[in-house]
């Protein structure tokens, strides 16, 4: 895990490198054992190193050919990196470092990119410079778990980082964009589709994008996920056999490291899973658990019992109102506004794994592809009512669905009846975002006809035959990417830890996305194949446990311990300065809150956003004063 910034096509050399030396020094806590800086006549590489494989000065960043003539600079882990290795050195590779980056120098030039790309296992961001072909390669893991985002300047020159904040330095991209921050507003984040500020762009998962001079930006897929494969009809048994085979395997590559390294623990099924694969591998590491106590949400219990059965060590992490995980750490980690609760508990126990480990194992993903949220089963259903529905019933429940009063019981049957009829589009429609601010009052004048691409999907009877597929992949693009996988870097790698998850696996991935929607669901279970597997390895109460998440309460502390601090940050809002929102509605909306005890989601997102905003103004503030600085003692040196 590294930070990764350049800038290729420049005329100015000097310029560039003082540019990306700035981002470098953004991206610091990313990398903290080491940075580097080389350049080209019309390109500029920068690196910041966490240093996982090979510590010596032998994996040092950006590192290039022997003969110059191609360079790189890497984020992430090749876990197949040894058999590249071996495979490479029966071409001739003469390797000089046990580093996974160096397997990336000679297997471009042995396969080229496409090549390269198509034989990585692992998670991983990189800019590869070619100097005898004067182009530039950016590429992105196949499902985004590592972040790189670029943009274009105005004489064709193209500058990339791991984050938006390095590549403000670049000065490509603009102030903040306007259906960003409307994206924000509906899901709490800013999704893969767009950037917080004009002119930044995000590489999509799974993507190469090529930059010369000549030919411009042009950017093809690598990767497509797979679909249920119905020719592949395993029966269940079969299906978890080969689950725990693969998922052994992906366990066992992950636990490879030259650091220590550690294991996130919940009460549910995925990370118990991944706490078992460890121990049954001869594992030796720490399990970890965030605890709030008081709050039903609260896991340690489960969690410590599950620890305690598999023979693990394990340290409970606890956080509280009273002690809470700091809003300045969020708004610090997270370059683009991020208002997912559960951040805060991953940033409390990032910090609290770093004094022990460096690489620490997740359960992320589990629910993603084995069909693990409430939700799948909720579409699921109700694409098989739309099968059953000839056209007039399909017409004659829409419109039953409609007159459905949206409250309790009825307002969750009007949902199903609109998804069973309207299919995705439906689906988008009903999630509470925009139109909660809207009702409130709560937007400014700047966005108060803002909407988001994701509200104008079309409804369809034909998606509704076919939901649980269509939001399958509309999740992995929006809220798998944006969210989840956001989540776990910008939390890990604040405190500088690299964070792997086993159910990220391309090929376990590739295999539980091939099974049917039947199988995954079996009897009416949420992930049914994981479950089989924790109920046969750890036992029946972590494989009958309801699916709780890893959530902080922020709505409930909202509304109490941290009103005032909110109330501050709203009474002299920069938001409401800059026309974004409307303070005294939501000021008179904290005040309901107070009463009943439970605060709007909607307020947390404008309390993190107004965060973020005056985290950002600092910095700029605070790279003026620098800049002045530089000046004045460059000035005075050239006096002397």
């Amino acid at each position: 895990m590294c930070g990764i910034a350049g800038i290729a096509g420049t005329v100015d050399n000097a310029a560039a490198f003082e540019v990306v030396r700035k981002m470098m020094r953004t991206l610091a806590r990313r990398g903290p054992d080491g940075a580097g800086i080389d350049e080209w006549p019309r390109c500029v590489l920068g690196h910041r190193r966490l240093a996982i494989f090979d510590l010596s000065d032998a994996g040092r960043q950006p590192m290039l050919m022997p003969d110059r003539k191609v360079g790189i600079t890497f984020n992430g882990a090749i876990y197949n990196f040894r058999s590249l290795r071996d495979e490479l050195k029966s071409h001739g590779c003469d390797f000089q470092s046990q580093s996974d980056t160096e397997v990336l120098l000679y297997g471009y030039r042995t396969w080229g990119i496409d090549g390269l790309c198509n034989r990585l296992r692992g998670m991983f961001a990189f800019g590869l410079w070619d100097e005898g072909e004067r182009k530039l390669f950016l590429v992105r893991d196949r499902l985004g778990v590592k972040p790189l985002l670029y943009a274009v300047g105005r004489n064709g020159e193209i500058a990339f980082a791991s984050t938006v904040r390095a590549l403000r330095h670049s000065e490509f991209v603009g102030e903040i964009d306007e259906q960003a921050l409307a994206e924000y507003l509906e899901f709490g984040y800013v999704t893969d589709n767009r950037c917080i500020y004009t002119g930044g762009r995000k590489i999509p998962a799974a993507t190469i994008l090529e930059w010369s001079a000549a030919g411009g930006v042009r950017t093809r897929t690598y990767w497509t996920p797979p679909i249920v494969d119905k020719s592949m009809a395993p029966t269940f048994e079969e299906a978890v056999e080969e689950t725990e085979r693969l998922f052994l395997r992906a366990v066992e590559k992950r636990l490879f490291a030259d650091v220590p390294v550690g294991a996130l623990l919940s009460g549910g099924v995925d990370s118990s899973l991944v706490c078992w694969a460890i121990a049954k591998l001869g594992g030796n590491v720490t399990a970890f658990t965030v605890g709030t106590p008081g709050d039903r949400w609260d896991e340690t219990i489960d969690a410590s019992a599950t620890a305690k059965s598999l023979g693990v060590d394990h340290r409970v992490l606890n956080v509280s109102a009273e002690d809470p995980p700091s809003i300045h750490d969020l708004v610090s980690a997270y370059a683009e506004p991020f208002a997912c609760a559960s951040a805060l508990g991953m940033l409390s126990v990032s910090r609290a794994v770093k004094r022990e480990a460096t690489v620490l194992l997740t359960g992320d993903g589990g629910d993603d592809v084995f069909l693990g949220y409430p939700e799948h089963k909720t579409l699921y259903l109700a694409s098989r009512l739309a099968r059953c529905l000839p056209s007039p019933a399909a017409r004659a429940c829409h419109i039953g669905a409609s007159f459905l009063p949206r409250v309790g019981q009825l307002r969750r049957a009007a949902s199903f009846l609109s998804y069973a009829t309207g299919g995705l589009g439906a689906v988008a429609f009903v999630h509470d975002g925009l139109p909660v601010y809207r009702q409130r009052n709560l937007l400014g004048e700047r966005l108060q006809n803002a909407t988001v691409a994701q509200r104008l999907i079309p409804w369809s009877g034909a998606s509704a035959r076919q939901l649980l597929a269509d939001f399958l992949q509309y999740d992995r693009q929006l809220r798998f990417v944006g969210e989840y996988l956001t989540k776990v870097d910008g939390a890990t790698m604040y405190h500088a830890l690299e964070a792997r998850s086993p159910f990220l696996d391309q090929e376990l991935w590739e295999y539980a996305a091939s099974l049917s929607f039947d199988l995954r669901l079996r009897h009416g279970k949420l992930k049914a194949v994981l479950r089989e597997l924790a109920r046969r390895h750890i036992g029946e109460q972590v494989a009958r446990g309801k699916k709780r998440g890893f959530s902080i309460p922020v709505q409930r502390w909202i509304a109490g311990p941290w009103r005032e601090a909110v109330a501050e940050s709203l009474h002299d809002s920069l938001l409401e300065k800059h026309g974004w929102i409307r303070s005294a509605p939501a000021l008179a909306e904290l005040e309901r809150a107070g009463r009943k005890g439970w605060a709007l989601n909607q307020l947390w997102y404008l309390y993190v956003l107004e965060s973020w905003l005056r985290h950002e103004e600092q910095i700029c503030k605070q790279e003026v004063r620098s800049d002045e600085r530089a000046v004045l003692i460059e000035g005075e040196v050239l006096i002397s």
